[in-house]
Formats: C-alpha cells, structure tokens, sequence
C-alpha cells in the first residue's frame, strides 16, 4: 500500500507541474502586458520598465518560468489587479465559501443519488424505476441556470419558505471568522440563530448545484447495481436463503460501489471548480463568483491563482479516490 501511495503521490505532483506550465504558457499567449495591466494605461514608460525588471518580465521565457516557480514556492501568486491584495488572500477569503456550498452540494447528490440509484434497480422496469429514471433524466437535462430561477421563484418569492441571495441575513452579525465557513463558524461559536440562518440560506444553490451530480450518481448507481445483481454469487446468495437487504448491502452494494466511487471523486471535484454560475445566481462569494469578475476585469494573476488551486485540489481529490479504490479492492496495488 505504501508503495501504490508513493508511485500515486508523484502522479499528482507530475500533474501540479503540468497545470503551472500550463498557466504559465497561457499567460505568454495572451494578447496583454502584464506591466501595462498592473500599471494601467496611464503608466509612465519608465514605470513599465521598472515593473518588468522587479518581475523579471525582461528576461527570456525559461527563466520567466523559474522565477514564476520560485515565487509559487514562496507562496507568492501575485497581486489581483482589481482588488489590489495578493491573490493567495483573496484565496483564503473566498475559497471556504464555495467548500462550504460544494459539500452540502456533494452531501445532496449522495443523499438523493445513491438511495434512488439502489431502489431503482431492486425494482428494475417497473413505475419506480421508470420514475427515478425519468426524475434523473430531468434533473441532468435541466440547466443550472432555469432550475435555480425556477426554485428562487416557487420557494423563496411565492412561498417566502427560504432566502434568495446571500449567506446571511443582513441584519446579522456574521460569527467571528475561524474557517471561512459561515455555518461552521456559527456552530463553533454555538450561534445558533447564524447556524441555523446560515442553514436556509445554503439549501436553495446546495440542491441547485447538487441536482445534475444527484442525477448523474443516480444512473451510474442503478446500472452498476444492475450488472452486480445479475451475477453468480448474487445468485447463490439469494438461493442460500439469505435475507434480501443483506444480499443487497453486504454482498452488491461493496462490489457495486468501487466505479461509483471514482465518479464521486470527479464530482466533487467538478463541484468545486464548477459553482461559477450558482455563485453568481445566489450572489454566493466563492472563487467562482470571483473567478468571473476577475476574468470580465482581465485579472490575470488572479484567474491564474484559481486555476492552480482548483488544479492543485483535483489532483488532491483524485488521489484520495485512488487510496479509497486501492482499499477497498487491493487488487489495484499490484496492477
């Protein structure tokens, strides 16, 4: 096991440095001046000249890269142009906040996902199971954008049951700031008015984001369920006498969770980087609401900032799944 870890950890760090590389060639394609968009139009030319020897942005393109890669070891991604801090505290500032809605996103995919998944394919062709294929059929098909306008029309507007926008209430006093993460703040503070404010505020984006996942975790559930339970030893189980919820959750549902769990690991992962326009609809500050106002300003360092932490936290989540598959099927060590 120790072995698969090594060779799987220098797997993801071979990836990291393909997304700094990768950053950092963009950054040379695109038609704009670092100097001139950090300093503005109206910079003197002694002042460009400046910025770009304090930078090395007047040295060749491999020592460019090598500066580049000294300052992310230092920790240094730069400054945002347009909020004018370094970007990496601006990370921190935003990037709990979309933890925070991926989670309970990923926490609704598992909840509807799986339950639905097995259900449906213990009762195969029949209203059940043409139901929750139909429910996962609509709930892949239907734009984030629709479904979340949908949901902030019916729930929060005509029913008044939760809030439209935001994290909080505005005429709360946000819990003092220990994670970034305003329910998790709350319950350490034992704030449970902010808890439990904070709660209604993140099921509309949570469901919201969580339903295309839900719907995806659904149908890979259902048909790997299907093929476990079609097998021999399924078979003998069953003929043996034993109860039928032991034979699905001791026996299927082990050998049916090894591919649900590498989707599961591309899910969150896809979360994560993919709440840009649930951020922006909910007005949720994650680094996906961020991420576009810094793109729309033609903040570069700061998109490049994002692009590495999301890159960085992929392969993280990636390798977890690798170990989690390794454990469960040791198999896989040796191949």
């Amino acid at each position: 096991m120790f072995s698969y870890f090594i060779r799987r950890l220098f797997f993801v760090i071979f990836v990291v440095w393909g997304v700094t590389f990768a950053t950092f060639f963009i950054a040379q394609v695109v038609p704009i001046d670092p100097a001139v968009a950090a300093l503005g139009d109206n910079a003197r030319e002694e002042q460009i000249q400046e910025f770009r020897e304090r930078y090395g942005l007047n040295k060749s393109k491999p020592e460019q890269y090598l500066i580049y890669m000294k300052r992310l070891f230092a920790g240094d991604l730069g400054n945002s142009l347009r909020t004018q801090r370094p970007v990496l505290e601006d990370l921190r500032e935003f990037f709990p906040a979309t933890v925070e809605l991926s989670v309970a996103a990923f926490l609704v995919a598992l909840a509807l996902g799986i339950p639905m998944g097995i259900w449906a394919a213990i009762r195969q062709n029949s209203s059940v199971d043409v139901g929750v294929r139909v429910l996962a059929l609509f709930g892949g098909a239907t734009p984030v954008f629709f479904l979340a306008v949908l949901l902030q029309y019916l729930l929060a507007q005509r029913l008044e049951l939760l809030p439209v926008q935001g994290r909080l209430d505005g005429f709360l006093f946000p819990p003092p700031r220990v994670t970034g993460m305003v329910g998790v703040d709350a319950l350490l503070a034992r704030d449970w008015t902010a808890f439990f404010d904070s709660l209604k505020h993140l099921i509309l984006p949570a469901f919201v984001l969580g339903a295309f996942s839900a719907a995806i975790l659904t149908r890979m559930t259902r048909a790997t369920m299907l093929e476990v339970l079609s097998q021999d030893y399924i078979r003998t189980a069953r003929a043996k006498g034993l109860a039928e919820r032991i034979v699905i959750f001791r026996h299927a549902l082990k050998n049916a969770s090894l591919p649900v769990l590498t989707l599961l690991g591309g899910l969150l992962g896809g979360l994560l980087s993919g709440a840009v326009l649930t951020e922006t609809i909910f007005s949720w500050p994650g680094i996906g609401r961020y991420v576009t106002q810094s793109a729309t300003s033609l903040d570069f360092p700061a998109v490049m900032g994002v692009t590495l932490l999301v890159g960085l936290v992929y392969a993280l989540i990636n390798l977890i799944t690798d170990l989690l598959y390794a454990f469960l099927d040791p198999r896989i060590r040796y191949a």
